[in-house]
């Protein structure tokens, strides 16, 4: 029989988890070892990649520092949250708010010595990374522009080290990162969309408060158009194989996520295509399982020798 200090240990590691998005973490590891061993990683074997030791400090400096960057936004947007998400919100007060600042400071300094293991510019790249979270938790999310872009790059960024780490660049995956870009940066925008209440009563300047839902979508349209640029482009890639059938599927949803956006305007409905984006790049992680590395590796250019 459980004691309530069991309890209140479980709901406190429960509520943690739910502060740093632990789902998002661990879908972020599985993101980053996959592209190690399926497009970064040279002609490696499986083993000589996921027991690089280089490679797996990156990757916990990673997840501490994301974990800190949730830490950190949680604790910034605590009065939005109580109107955007109130029970997540609620779920969340189990942790005190000394606690999250604790951990915060910790685990970014977990982080830093996990960057220097690898090498002093790991280090500064890390550091850099903890800098440019807290500036756009405490100033930029509250700008329209900067914030849109910013909150983007932040997404993208942990995969930078692990693409400096192996130093391969092709252009496939240069426009692979442009698809995911603009994918992302529509994300972002119908999450604004869905807490826009929180932004106007917080006075937080988002894009769709600055510009209007009307214009917020648009944009959306804007962006959902390019995306069939690199999708293009990628196609007459023979190294995405069986990942095509990927693009075929984000084509088919992202023309249903432009319709459905103008026809939106209750959050439940935002919230369901932002839902259905993050499928998507959850998708879009385990497909590249489908690349050939071999081919994409016939055509890069190791700048950095």
């Amino acid at each position: 029989m459980s004691t309530p200090k069991a309890n209140s240990l479980f709901y406190k590691l429960f509520s943690l988890l739910s502060v740093i998005r632990g789902y998002n973490i661990l879908v972020l590891v599985a993101a980053q070892y996959l592209a190690a061993i399926f497009i970064f990683s040279e002609k490696k074997s499986l083993k000589l990649v996921i027991f690089d030791s280089h490679l797996f400090y990156l990757v916990l400096a990673t997840i501490c520092i994301v974990a800190s960057g949730y830490i950190i936004n949680n604790f910034y947007d605590v009065k939005a949250d109580r109107i955007n998400r109130p029970i997540k919100t609620g779920l969340d007060s189990y942790v005190k708010q000394e606690t999250k600042l604790s951990l915060y400071f910790l685990l970014n300094f977990i982080g830093f010595c996990f960057g220097w293991l690898v090498s002093w510019r790991a280090a500064f790249f890390f550091a850099f990374y903890i800098f440019a979270i807290w500036l756009y938790s405490h100033k930029l999310k509250k700008h329209p522009l900067i914030g849109l872009v910013t909150a983007t790059i932040l997404t993208i960024l942990p995969f930078f080290s692990i693409f400096i780490h192996f130093k391969n660049f092709s252009k496939v995956i240069f426009i692979h990162a442009f698809f995911l870009f603009l994918v992302i940066m529509v994300r972002e925008i119908i999450k604004d969309l869905e807490n826009i209440k929180g932004a106007i009563a917080n006075n937080y300047n988002t894009f769709p408060v600055k510009y209007g839902e009307r214009n917020a979508k648009k944009t959306i349209i804007l962006l959902l158009v390019l995306t069939l640029i690199p999708v293009a482009i990628l196609f007459n890639y023979p190294a995405i194989t069986y990942m095509k059938y990927y693009f075929y599927l984000a084509s088919f949803i992202l023309i249903f996520v432009g319709f459905y956006t103008f026809k939106a305007s209750q959050k439940n409905q935002y919230r369901l295509l932002h839902n259905i984006l993050k499928l998507l790049l959850l998708i879009g992680v385990f497909s590249l399982l489908f690349i050939d590395k071999t081919l994409i590796l016939d055509k890069v250019v190791n700048v950095l020798d």
